[in-house]
């Protein structure tokens, strides 16, 4: 989010009492990294900062047309194009190219260039019909960021899923797990689904009533309650607002919240899997708060007796059971 006039009055006062940037991000409720881009952009050759100055310029600058990567280099994109073509997915033909081409940097790009160039109406290079190639086949996306009508709920000190422990993306170890939503018509009702990476061990927790931040911090507590502390060592969600109060979840569960980049579901493939197989029993578009305690338990039960090839036809209920019963020591 761009910082508004008010905001740069604010960090002129602010600087002249001599606040550090530290101490203006927190008064804001920024970042300080934001802070300090902003002074170093706007600064003048003495170090004075003069916000209207700042905020007039800030406009022009944002107001600048930009070509877009994928509209500017016809290499890069007729390559893109044929291996969409092909069927690859935005994430395989970027690490594919980064791997092609590791010393040239006009063949890198991000997955989400590729995404907004097909998903959103505006020109970035990529013919509409590229997109009935992606796996979804959907030819239109609406992102979080480009219909928000305010500023909305943003996440406090968030620690990003690059910082997560190493092990995690083993899945030799057990007690790492993966969170979602799963939501019901007209986003009133939900569900919460966890998911343990290494035993496939899925649970459900459904929320009739809302999906806050305080329900769904309720529904992990109440749910890592019941694991041994071998089987609680980190959690890994998206930028959901029910996240704004994972500082305290941690604080109750002992277990580390993880965020996964905006519109990379890809980073929590084993929940979002599991998401794939509660909709079987959960369709999109229905009312989810008519199920009963009893009814999530028994889908929760099948989806946890289910042989799966990934664990040699072992059910992740099995898998589960073997390690909450095992020493610690002999999980590693």
């Amino acid at each position: 989010m761009h910082l508004d006039a008010r905001e740069r009055l604010r960090i002129a006062d602010l600087l002249r009492l001599g606040h550090s940037m530290r101490r203006i991000a927190l008064e804001l409720g920024r970042h300080a990294s934001t802070i300090k881009r902003e002074l170093d952009r706007h600064r003048d050759a003495q170090g004075l900062y003069l916000p209207r100055t700042a905020d007039h310029d800030a406009r022009l600058q944002r107001a600048r047309p930009k070509v877009h990567k994928l509209a500017a280099n016809t290499r890069l994109r007729t390559l893109v194009q044929r291996k969409l073509n092909r069927f690859w997915s935005p994430d395989e033909i970027c690490g594919w190219m980064k791997k092609t081409y590791p010393d040239d940097q006009t063949m890198r790009l991000c997955p989400e260039t590729i995404y907004r160039a097909l998903l959103l109406r505006e020109d970035h290079g990529l013919h509409q019909r590229y997109a009935t190639k992606l796996r979804t086949g959907r030819r239109i996306r609406k992102t979080r960021w480009r219909i928000r009508t305010g500023q909305g709920s943003r996440i406090r000190n968030m620690t990003m899923i690059d910082q997560r422990p190493a092990e995690v993306e083993t899945r030799l170890e057990a007690g790492h797990w993966e969170g979602d939503l799963i939501v019901g018509v007209g986003s009133v009702s939900a569900m919460m689904t966890l998911r343990e990476r290494k035993t496939q061990y899925g649970i459900i927790i459904n929320l009739p009533l809302d999906h806050t931040a305080a329900s769904v911090n309720a529904a992990a507590i109440s749910a890592f309650a019941k694991l041994p502390t071998h089987l609680k060592r980190t959690l890994t969600w998206d930028q959901g607002v029910e996240m704004a109060s994972h500082e305290e979840l941690t604080k109750k569960t002992g277990v580390p919240v993880y965020l996964a980049e905006r519109s990379s579901p890809w980073q929590r493939g084993a929940n979002e899997n599991f998401n794939g197989l509660a909709r079987q029993y959960f369709p999109k578009g229905t009312n989810l708060a008519v199920h009963s305690v009893e009814h999530v338990s028994h889908v929760m039960r099948e989806l946890n007796e289910r042989p799966r090839k990934s664990l040699d036809y072992d059910t992740p209920a099995a898998r589960f059971k073997a390690v909450r019963t095992a020493p610690a020591a002999a999980l590693r």
